[in-house]
C-alpha cells in the first residue's frame, strides 16, 4: 500500500514538472530595470500600475517643443526597455525627432526561454500595452503609434487580436515572426482586421522565418487596405540591427514622416 502512495506523489509530481511556469520572472525582471536605472542618460524610468501589478516604462518627452504625437516602444526577447543595440537608440532618436516615447518594460524569462517558453506569458503584455495607452490618453497625447521588435511584437499581434486597431493610430512591426527552431508560431499576424498604417520592417539579414513569412504578412497588410502601409528590408541589417542603429531610426522616422500627420 504504501508504494503505491509514493508511486502516486511521484506520477503526479511527474505530470506537474512537464509543464512549464505560467509567469514571467519578476526577478529577472527586477534586475533588468536595475541595470535601466543605473545606465539611463535620456528620459526617465517611471513606473505604471494595471491589475494591481507595477511595471516600469522609460519616457521620454519630445525634443522639439510640442509633441508630433507618442510612441510606445515593445522590446525583443529577454531584453530591457533601454536594450542599446535598438530600442534605447530608437526611442531616443524618435524623441529628438519630436515624438514623446514610452518604452515599456515587457515580462521576462530566464535566458535561455525559446519562443515556445514564452507561449504562456504574452498574455501578461496585454494590460501593460493598455495601461501605456491609458497614461498618454490622460497627457493627451496623439496620434500614438505602437511599435514592437520581435517577441514584443508577438505580444503586441497578440494584443491586436483581441483589439485590432483601437487606441492607435499605426502600428511598426520590427523583425516580425521569429521563432525558434521547429517552434512555428501559435498565433496568427492579425493584420486583416487592422486599418490603420502598418510598417513592416526588417534586417536583410535577418532570420529565414521572418523573411519566409514575408509574403504572407503583405498580402494580410493589404487586406487591412491603408494605402500608407509598407514592407521595407533594411540593407545590411540582421534581426536585432546590430551596429545600425542609426538606420534603424532613420527607417522609423521616414516612415512616421510619410504618414503625414504634421
Amino acid at each position: 500500500m504504501e508504494n503505491r502512495y509514493w508511486s502516486a506523489v511521484l506520477t503526479v509530481l511527474l505530470a506537474l514538472s512537464a509543464f512549464p511556469s505560467h509567469s514571467s520572472d519578476r526577478d529577472r525582471e527586477g534586475r533588468l530595470v536595475e541595470e535601466i536605472e543605473a545606465n539611463l542618460f535620456d528620459g526617465e524610468v517611471i513606473s505604471l500600475l494595471p491589475d494591481g501589478k507595477t511595471f516600469a516604462a522609460v519616457e521620454m518627452a519630445s525634443q522639439t517643443g510640442t509633441a508630433r504625437g507618442a510612441v510606445v516602444l515593445l522590446h525583443g526577447r529577454g531584453f530591457h526597455a533601454d536594450w542599446p543595440e535598438n530600442v534605447g537608440p530608437l526611442r531616443v532618436g524618435l524623441a529628438e525627432a519630436g515624438w514623446h516615447t514610452l518604452s515599456l518594460q515587457m515580462p521576462v524569462l530566464e535566458k535561455s526561454a525559446k519562443y515556445f517558453d514564452y507561449l504562456p506569458v504574452l498574455p501578461e503584455a496585454l494590460p501593460r500595452i493598455d495601461a501605456a495607452l491609458a497614461h498618454l490618453k490622460d497627457q493627451n497625447i496623439s496620434p500614438v503609434v505602437l511599435l514592437a521588435h520581435s517577441c514584443g511584437a508577438h505580444m503586441a499581434m497578440l494584443w491586436m487580436e483581441q483589439h485590432a486597431d483601437s487606441g492607435i493610430d499605426a502600428f511598426v512591426g520590427i523583425g516580425m515572426g521569429a521563432t525558434d527552431y521547429k517552434q512555428p508560431m501559435r498565433h496568427p499576424f492579425p493584420f486583416a482586421s487592422v486599418k490603420v498604417p502598418v510598417l513592416d520592417l526588417y534586417g536583410e539579414e535577418d532570420y529565414p522565418a521572418v523573411h519566409r513569412m514575408a509574403p504572407e504578412r503583405l498580402d494580410l497588410i493589404n487586406q487591412g487596405g491603408n494605402a500608407l502601409s509598407r514592407l521595407i528590408v533594411s540593407p545590411g541589417a540582421d534581426h536585432y540591427f546590430t551596429d545600425n542603429s542609426d538606420q534603424l531610426i532613420e527607417e522609423v522616422s521616414t516612415w512616421l514622416d510619410s504618414l503625414g500627420w504634421d
